[in-house]
């Protein structure tokens, strides 16, 4: 049997080597489609980090955005995002992380998130709190949406980018009448891990790409956040969107999520 406490040292090993590669600006910067771009630092970083996980893990494959599933096939995956919040690191913005998560079957059950300019790294795996550099993190309790600080994930960019957003821009408004204050920080990543530490009451995706959420997700779940889909589901790798939340607050934003969805018409969504 995989001992997932052995695979979680790997994981910081891995983030580690990560790390390295961003405090210099990215000596290039590739456009891969409209808006949407990827660096040198990146790829630099992806490279390493799957040549190191099949060298000390090579019975488990490999997951990345820019190279596809690469190694052994199984029940296990690793999943990762080495430039988590590109958009953001390019223009020198510090809200950009790594996100290296391991997927068993459909179900994320290890992540590892480091903030490079922020100085905070977050982790967690099945059956063990999460936690960060200080200590076990926990979600925040609240019962009241009106207190609540959501923060939702960036506007779609490429293809059908305004049918996309017909449903981003109703959830938004949708929002902004009941919660505290909306938030859209560019980075996956750092909305779960700050759901898991209380930083938000909830996030807010309509996309799952496993390099994205895998390892937000472990961490959010383990921190006591209700991670759920569009429907109010357990969410897993197959999940079509992602929705992490203090219980408290999770069934109310559910609901109203969906309206805002139903409100859009078919003709303007896609």
């Amino acid at each position: 049997m995989t001992d997932i406490n052995w695979l979680l040292s790997f994981a910081h090993r891995a983030v580690d080597l990560a790390d390295r590669h961003f405090h210099d600006r990215p000596a290039t910067v590739s456009m891969k489609s409209d808006r949407d771009m990827v660096t040198e630092v990146y790829l630099a970083i992806e490279k390493q980090v799957r040549e190191y996980l099949a060298e000390q893990t090579p019975t488990i494959g490999f997951l990345g955005e820019e190279n596809g599933r690469q190694g052994a096939i199984g029940e296990f995956m690793w999943s990762l995002d080495p430039v988590d919040g590109t958009a953001n690191f390019v223009h020198g913005l510090p809200l950009c992380a790594v996100s290296l998560g391991l997927i068993h079957g459909q179900r994320q059950i290890l992540g590892v998130i480091e903030l490079p300019f922020l100085g905070e790294r977050y982790s967690a795996i099945d059956g063990q709190a999460a936690r960060k550099i200080s200590g076990e993190i926990k979600v925040r309790e609240n019962s009241d949406l009106s207190e609540a600080i959501i923060a939702i994930g960036d506007y779609a960019v490429g293809d059908d980018a305004n049918q996309k957003n017909a449903h981003r821009i109703a959830i938004t408004q949708s929002l902004a009448g009941k919660v505290q204050r909306i938030r859209m920080f560019g980075s996956a990543a750092i909305d779960l891990a700050w759901v898991a530490d209380g930083k938000l009451d909830a996030c807010i995706m309509l996309s799952n790409n496993p390099w994205d959420t895998t390892a937000g997700v472990a961490i959010a779940r383990q921190a006591g956040a209700l991670v759920t889909d569009l429907e109010g589901q357990p969410h897993d790798v197959a999940s079509e969107a992602t929705i992490a939340a203090t219980p408290g607050i999770a069934d109310d934003l559910i609901a109203l999520v969906s309206a805002a969805m139903k409100s859009v018409e078919p003709s303007q969504s896609s």
